[in-house]
């Protein structure tokens, strides 16, 4: 009975110390749901490295890593575009997962310092991003032509002095 009780603690501390905490019980890949007000506007998200990673239409789900590399958590930015609206912005960050700081008391140093690390699961992501597009805006941006009186042709000043 000592001898079964001593394997099954060996087995147990082994895994322990081959597994990080966040790995076992979090994730390195997170779905989040990606909003906008109104809906229906398409959006880039773009990793850190520049690169397009996403292309799609709110609202909707993505499933996205949390970790870019070794001790580095992923940041996205989301470029939210819809006809009529002005663009939007947003930042998404990774934070560091709570299951990570498990490390301490069951998966150890090599949890800590080379599993979680390298799997991406120390971090993790928000659930939801949303961003309000603001109001409508009557005249597309492309289409706004602004002129200064310096601008204006001899002819088009003085019909400008008769105006009054």
């Amino acid at each position: 009975m000592w001898a079964r009780n001593i394997q099954f603690t060996s087995a147990m501390l082994a895994v322990a110390l081959l597994n990080g905490c966040a790995s076992i019980i979090g994730d390195s890949k997170y779905p989040v749901t990606i909003a906008s007000t109104p809906p229906e506007a398409s959006f880039d998200i773009v990793n850190r490295s520049g690169q397009v990673i996403y292309n799609g239409v709110t609202p909707t789900v993505v499933t996205l890593q949390s970790g870019e590399r070794y001790f580095r958590g992923e940041t996205y930015t989301l470029r939210f575009k819809k006809e009529g609206y002005p663009d939007r912005q947003v930042e998404l960050d990774s934070s560091v997962s709570g299951w990570y700081w498990g490390n301490l008391l069951l998966g150890g140093v090599i949890g800590m310092l080379i599993v979680d690390p390298i799997t991406g699961a120390m971090y993790k992501l928000p659930e939801r991003v949303s961003t309000d597009m603001g109001a409508k805006v009557s005249i597309a941006p492309n289409q706004l032509q602004i002129s200064t009186v310096d601008d204006l042709s001899p002819e088009q000043r003085a019909q400008l002095v008769q105006i009054k």
